[in-house]
């Protein structure tokens, strides 16, 4: 897919959606008024019925998210070019007339399930390096999978404001430590590793920060600001646990971070500010350099001789009637998932703020975790990519082609979706 100017990364919609902005208000001659989007087992790409409704909702469709009922099924208008779009792409929908539409809304209001209007596609942003690929990230791999558009930002973005432009924002293997997630321990000589410090140290000077570090506490900084002013955050892997340690030490004069030869204070957790975080509390610093791990936040400390091994971890169950939000972002097929490692793997329970909603647990370790920060929301999800349990670089790139019914890229979309959602609900 091509950018659409120079510089900018948003995907171009496929062909075939085009339909979609052309005729979406036209009714199918067959008479149904609604396409029910199924996401139980019957759906045969869950992935790309996700993009389906994005981009329906991105030519001024409204639909509904249904949720707890058959897997959270969504409800659309009933077009031509939307069947047309679903049988190219491999998408099962179920035609339904205005009786079939009422039984559906007659199950719903009898059992623990709920309507959810979906009003607007959001304007979305990853936060990325300029030079990575679709493949670097899950949530890049799985939006180009479902074809959905994106901007790509990096540091020179959020602090000259840009930010303001996206309603949803994604973080995904940053460093906000400002020690590029310690692989000097492991690849000190690699060349692709010395390019991303002359790339960081380049965007930092040229920023006017003495050093990464600095740079990336503001980072963290300016993106709390955009949470609190209503954004919603979605990270993954090192960055949720290395946002909130940036955000802890931002207003003391300490770094949590080993950078240019020096490691932080061994009292450096003792000093840090955990009001200023969003979802994590009393967290220990990693101060050996030697250690690849950022702090105890992490359950599974993969890179280090007291990892943990992969289980499996649990979708809570939510009423949908009490708690839409989280209902939301747990819809699913399937309520056991095979673990996944990432440099941050899982969020030990005793480092979660009790305003934090845990999602997903694996034993003593929440896998996923939401709440609401000012006017916005985050979401942590634990892990690097959930199709591949223990990804390492240079690796070759996940497709999505063999995993279309992925629970785990799910969870992603289901973060893509709900800033979509009525903002009454959303604000409840």
């Amino acid at each position: 897919m091509s950018p659409l100017g120079p510089g900018s990364a948003r995907r171009r919609r496929n062909t075939v959606s085009v339909w979609v902005l052309a005729a979406l208000a036209a009714v199918s001659p067959g008479g149904a008024q609604q396409l029910l989007v199924p996401m139980d087992l019957a759906q045969t790409n869950h992935l790309k019925a996700y993009g389906l409704t994005f981009r329906a909702l991105q030519g001024g469709a409204h639909g509904e998210w249904l949720l707890n009922y058959r897997g959270g099924a969504f409800l659309l208008p009933d077009t031509d070019p939307l069947r047309r779009e679903a049988a190219l792409l491999g998408i099962t929908v179920i035609p339904i007339d205005g009786a079939g539409t009422a039984r559906v809304r007659a199950e719903i209001a009898n059992s623990n399930m709920e309507s959810v209007p979906l009003e607007r596609a959001p304007r979305i942003a990853v936060y990325t390096t300029p030079n990575a690929t679709p493949w670097d990230d899950a949530v890049t791999i799985v939006l180009e999978y479902a074809g959905i558009e994106y901007d790509r930002i990096w540091d020179r973005e959020v602090v000259e404001g840009s930010l303001e432009d996206y309603e949803w924002l994604h973080l995904h293997h940053e460093d906000f430590t400002g020690q590029y997630s310690k692989f000097y321990i492991t690849y000190v000589g690699s060349a692709w590793l010395q390019e991303e410090v002359a790339r960081n140290t380049e965007m930092a000077h040229s920023l006017g920060f003495g050093t990464v570090p600095e740079l990336k506490k503001e980072v963290a900084r300016r993106i709390r600001e955009y949470v609190e002013g209503g954004g919603f955050l979605f990270a993954m892997c090192s960055a949720a646990e290395t946002l909130e340690l940036a955000l802890a030490a931002h207003d003391t004069d300490i770094a949590v971070a080993y950078a240019d030869g020096t490691p932080p204070e061994p009292n450096a957790s003792q000093r840090l500010d955990w009001d200023a975080a969003m979802a994590f509390r009393d967290a220990r610093v990693q101060t050996a350099p030697s250690v690849n791990a950022f702090s105890d936040i992490d359950g599974h400390q993969v890179n280090t001789a007291w990892r943990e091994e992969l289980g499996a971890y649990t979708l809570f169950d939510f009423s949908a009637k009490f708690d839409p939000v989280p209902a939301m972002l747990t819809q699913n097929h399937e309520s056991v998932l095979p673990d996944f490692y990432g440099l941050t793997t899982s969020f030990r329970v005793e480092r979660i703020k009790a305003s934090t909603v845990i999602l997903a647990r694996e034993g003593d370790f929440a896998k996923y975790v939401h709440g609401a920060f000012g006017r916005g929301t985050f979401t942590y999800f634990g892990g690097h990519d959930p199709a591949d349990p223990e990804h390492q670089i240079g690796d070759l790139p996940t497709d999505l082609d063999l995993h279309p019914n992925s629970p785990g890229y799910r969870l992603i979309l289901n973060n893509v979706l709900f800033p979509a959602a009525k903002k009454q609900i959303l604000k409840t």
